[in-house]
């Protein structure tokens, strides 16, 4: 598997993949808007990349989807740094397979390379989070070594709070 940025040719199956998780209330495009141009979605990734033109409550961070003989499997993004609410609930990583190509160990390799390239910006204590009854990602942090520091309640539900060290 491969962590990538998007191109102009991941168009159709980006937008797929954006559609399939919708229906699990997960925002896999961040930042995408219905009827967005797919050059200007990639601007605004690249923006971010950069830390440039940010809107507001946005820290840089980059995008990568993760990709298996051409297929797109899933994504993460990776914050370069925390604001309070990155802080509070969402963390450095976030991370999502789509719905087909669940529990075939590609969010455990997602995981694996985000910390690899986070710790490779100079960020060793990362923040990772999911909800409270997302057995397959508590599974996947604690297997990376994630410690729970405690759960939070965002819009009604309950979010747990992983911190990761990096291994020498």
């Amino acid at each position: 598997m491969k962590l990538r940025p998007l191109t102009l040719a991941d168009e159709a199956q980006a937008l797929q993949a954006h559609s399939e998780l919708a229906a699990d209330n997960f925002e896999f495009l961040l930042g995408y808007t219905q009827g967005m141009a797919w050059p200007e979605y990639l601007e605004i990734l690249d923006n971010q990349f950069t830390g440039t033109n940010l809107p507001e409550g946005r820290v840089p961070a980059t995008f990568l989807i993760a990709e298996i003989d051409g297929e797109l499997v899933g994504r993460t993004s990776i914050r370069h740094e925390l604001n309070d609410f990155l802080f509070r609930v969402v963390g450095h990583i976030g991370y999502g397979v789509r719905p087909s190509f669940r529990r075939q160990g590609y969010a455990t390799e997602i995981m694996k390379q985000s910390l690899t390239y986070i710790n490779q910006l100079g960020i060793t204590d990362v923040l990772v989070t999911c909800r409270d009854d997302n057995v397959g990602s508590i599974q996947v942090i604690q297997s990376h070594g994630g410690v729970l520091e405690n759960k939070v309640e965002y819009e009604g539900a309950l979010w747990r709070r992983y911190w990761i060290k990096k291994v020498s």
